[in-house]
């Protein structure tokens, strides 16, 4: 028998992304682990409204999301927990600019540049509705066909109600390819 407990958001884990943007003319750097899909080209990012960081995307209307991998993940835990109200932390990664002039981290395997398209308000945060306009990945990462190969990429996992980081887990089978079982049993 299933315990009801609560309200409690229960799609943990999620990757874990350094998201970036121009704040006052510099680079600043978050670490956010509310990142999701809207459709084949739509992100949601969604950060506490007090992040220094919300200024510049609200300005900007440009962030980066940059996935982290273990070889980030001191970093990426750093810029989460200092303010880029009291720290500058535009020097915290290597960087290269977007043709949009959003920071990248030069080092993150994957990153996407991403134009917000809208702000979506609830209590407490800022959800910012963005298009990706360009993917850029570490040849390392993609497979023989050219895709994103997470078994190699292996992006950090954020798990919310515990505050901690995850490894990626292996490969179980590949989408529809459980479906034939089912038919079979059910014949």
């Amino acid at each position: 028998m299933k315990k009801h407990i609560g309200k409690l958001l229960a799609l943990y884990p999620t990757p874990l992304v350094v998201v970036g943007a121009m704040v006052n003319g510099k680079p600043n750097w978050l670490l956010a682990g509310h990142v999701g899909i809207m459709g084949h080209d739509h992100v949601m990012v969604s950060l506490a409204k007090n992040h220094y960081t919300n200024q510049g995307i609200k300005a900007n209307k440009k962030l980066s999301i940059n996935i982290v991998d273990e070889t980030l993940l001191a970093k990426a835990d750093y810029c989460g927990c200092v303010s880029g109200r009291t720290e500058d932390k535009s020097a915290l990664f290597d960087f290269v600019f977007a043709d949009g002039g959003v920071p990248m981290v030069s080092q993150a395997p994957v990153v996407m540049e991403c134009s917000v398209e809208d702000i979506y308000e609830t209590e407490g945060f800022d959800n910012f509705i963005c298009t990706v306009d360009s993917t850029f990945a570490e040849e390392t990462v993609l497979s023989e066909e050219g895709k994103l190969d997470y078994g190699t990429l292996k992006p950090v996992l954020f798990e919310m109600p515990t505050y901690e980081y995850l490894r990626t887990g292996d490969g179980i089978g590949r989408c529809t390819g459980f479906a034939k079982a089912v038919r079979e049993q059910a014949d």
